[in-house]
């Protein structure tokens, strides 16, 4: 299992808190994330494959992956209050992700439903 983690900056503590609290679903999983995230998760002791910042590319480095079939599901907790340059690239993660059937989570309900349902497969 290859599962993508996003976070916009005012969710990167709520992602690694998820990630610890579902580590019974995740530590099999082979993590990616960018790069900021992926500094939050290191910091907590987690190891993860990082790839750029959301807003220098990330984004789409993601979006190439999951079109690749690298990716199996998204989990990218977005903040829905604040304005992000990058937004287009957010979109056409999600975009890809609706195309290529790639199940995504942008809030931490979703994510844990989906992980779930995984566990009961």
């Amino acid at each position: 299992m290859h599962i993508a983690l996003i976070a916009h900056d005012g969710k990167k503590a709520d992602m690694v808190s998820f990630v610890l609290q579902n580590m019974k679903w995740i530590d099999a999983a082979e993590l990616y994330t960018t790069s900021t995230t992926g500094k939050h998760m290191t910091d907590a002791g987690l190891t993860v494959n990082r790839v750029l910042s959301g807003p220098q590319g990330g984004d789409a480095q993601i979006a190439a992956m999951v079109a690749t079939g690298k990716i199996d599901i998204v989990i990218f907790f977005r903040d829905p209050l604040d304005k992000h340059p990058h937004e287009p690239d957010v979109q056409m993660l999600m975009r890809i992700c609706d195309v290529h059937n790639v199940p995504l989570a942008t809030n931490r309900a979703a994510a844990e439903l989906i992980l779930k349902g995984l566990a009961k497969q």
